[in-house]
């Protein structure tokens, strides 16, 4: 087959698996608390991570940004023999981490329930400054949470169900709690999006639309002829 209907074929499939899977989410009790869409209700990515912006950075095996990601796991060990074997991710002092929904986006509810659940864990009480933004770029702050796993209400600061976010930035703050040890700064399990809707397929750009064109006129062209498709 030639590269034009092979990548075609391969898009296809990514944004078909990704409506069956949002189509197929069904509602589950999570680290006790319901997420209507289940484990899709998670952060699927991380943007960046910066540790220790304004201090102590925690030490190597607490850096695993990604184990923020995916549903909360956290097994009660606090401190790592590595990165793999961590179920969070520290953040250090006044440390950041950016995270991404991919097949789904926070919203709000249009009532006072949670929207938006933080897993914070570790024996320390940490604060952590959270920011919500539609494109990465611009962030809009929906307050804080007081250390632990916490939910927050987006509504109450002005975004309802038409609101829609596929970014979350933690800061841990600074001056709260301790500024040294291996797990220093607030500890990230997971960042579920409670109130949420399944992200839109993503929208082919011009030079994807040409090589589509032009694949689909290659495969009319070879069946008009009768010819078997290139390898």
């Amino acid at each position: 087959m030639s590269s034009f209907p092979k990548r075609i074929f391969l898009s296809g499939v990514a944004v078909l698996t990704l409506g069956m899977s949002a189509a197929g989410a069904r509602a589950e009790i999570i680290g006790g608390v319901e997420f209507p869409q289940g484990a899709l209700s998670f952060a699927d990515a991380v943007v960046s991570y910066q540790p220790g912006l304004e201090g102590n950075a925690p030490t190597a095996p607490h850096q695993g940004a990604a184990n923020a990601l995916g549903v909360p796991d956290y097994n009660g060990v606090n401190s790592c023999a590595s990165q793999d074997a961590c179920s969070f991710v520290s953040l250090g002092v006044g440390g950041r981490i950016v995270l991404r929904f991919v097949d789904n986006l926070l919203t709000g509810s249009d009532s006072d329930a949670d929207d938006l659940w933080i897993f914070e864990v570790g024996p320390d009480v940490e604060g952590t400054i959270v920011d919500i933004s539609v494109n990465g770029i611009d962030w809009l702050s929906v307050g804080a949470i007081g250390g632990s796993t916490r939910g927050i209400d987006i509504d109450a600061f002005g975004y309802g169900s038409s609101s829609a976010f596929a970014y979350i930035r933690l800061t841990d703050v600074a001056n709260n709690g301790g500024t040294t040890g291996a797990t220093v700064g607030a500890d990230i399990d997971a960042v579920g999006a409670i109130s949420t809707r399944a992200a839109p397929p993503p929208v082919p750009e011009p030079a994807t639309w040409a090589m589509m064109i032009a694949g689909f006129g290659l495969i009319g062209g070879v069946l008009r002829h009768g010819r078997p498709l290139p390898a």
